[in-house]
């Protein structure tokens, strides 16, 4: 039998004083009287976008898997097409814009305006972060008990990881910036960052939030990630037992891939292995065994 062909189309949405959330929705075509597909939304990392290394080729997996995936650009993570053509915009960037920003993506998903809606079964939402897009998900999740599950890969437990001397740095001066060793490009991280933060002190409060969550949960962390980030992950074992934690031995921050993407590796394909098996297990109600 022939594999069908997977669609795929891209969308824009304008959502005022220079704000757009550009993405892609894949789907692979229905047979004759089959239903429409479950949703899976992707959201990038820190200095990421929707076409950065892995997440093409792991939204195309999971579209081939049988799920309308949907992939995209925070509206101020600075990238338009390329590589940080926008950089001004990253200074602004704030978990308040990526919330509204994410929660624009569904709510345009459930009002039918996004590409090849007669695919899709927009009730049937999932969502997936990578790195601090996997923190975004998690604070999305905890605010909307109606998405039906959640996945982190190699996630944030804190919204944020720069040192203290660095917040206190921008908070004085306006603006500081990170460098972006792939690029060679400074990076600014203006003060709204944190001042955001501050307001929403226990919102977003990922530890607190997860331990409260209902809805289903996979973490799953590479355990030759950063020291920052593997103790989070302890942190958030110690914080959500009862929701599922998956170790891929052998996996770096990006599972052992770079940006531009030349090729899978074995912990890539591990995580969208015990990934694909957590959703169908939310699907069939076998999560909780």
């Amino acid at each position: 039998m022939l594999e069908r062909a997977i669609r795929r189309e891209s969308f824009e949405l304008v959502l005022g004083d220079d704000l757009v959330v550009r993405g892609e929705v894949r789907v692979r075509e229905l047979r004759e009287g089959e239903e429409g597909r479950p949703v899976l939304i992707m959201a990038h990392g820190f200095k990421g976008f929707k076409d950065w290394g892995f997440i093409p080729y792991a939204a195309e997996s999971f579209a081939k898997g049988g799920y309308a995936v949907i992939a995209f650009n925070f509206s101020l993570n600075g990238v338009r097409e390329t590589d940080y053509d926008e950089l001004e915009k990253f200074g602004f960037n704030t978990f308040t814009r990526e919330q509204e920003d994410l929660s624009a993506v569904v709510e345009a998903l459930r009002a039918g305006e996004l590409p090849l809606a007669d695919s899709i079964r927009a009730d049937e939402l999932y969502l997936l972060g990578f790195s601090r897009g996997a923190a975004t998900v998690d604070l999305y999740a905890a605010a909307h008990p109606d998405v039906k599950g959640i996945v982190s890969w190699n996630g944030n437990a804190v919204c944020y990881l720069f040192p203290e001397e660095f917040r206190e740095k921008v908070l004085r001066e306006g603006i500081g910036y990170v460098f972006d060793a792939r690029t060679q490009t400074q990076m600014p991280i203006r003060a709204g960052l944190f001042e955001d933060l501050d307001r929403n002190g226990e919102r977003y409060h990922i530890l607190d939030q997860m331990a409260k969550l209902k809805l289903p949960a996979l973490f799953v962390q590479g355990d030759r990630d950063s020291e920052a980030i593997l103790q989070g992950s302890l942190r958030l074992r110690e914080a959500a037992p009862h929701q599922r934690h998956v170790t891929v031995e052998g996996a770096d921050h990006a599972f052992g891939t770079a940006h531009p993407f030349r090729g899978t590796t074995a912990e890539l394909e591990k995580a969208i292995e015990v990934t694909a098996r957590f959703l169908e297990d939310c699907r069939s109600g076998a999560f909780r065994d």
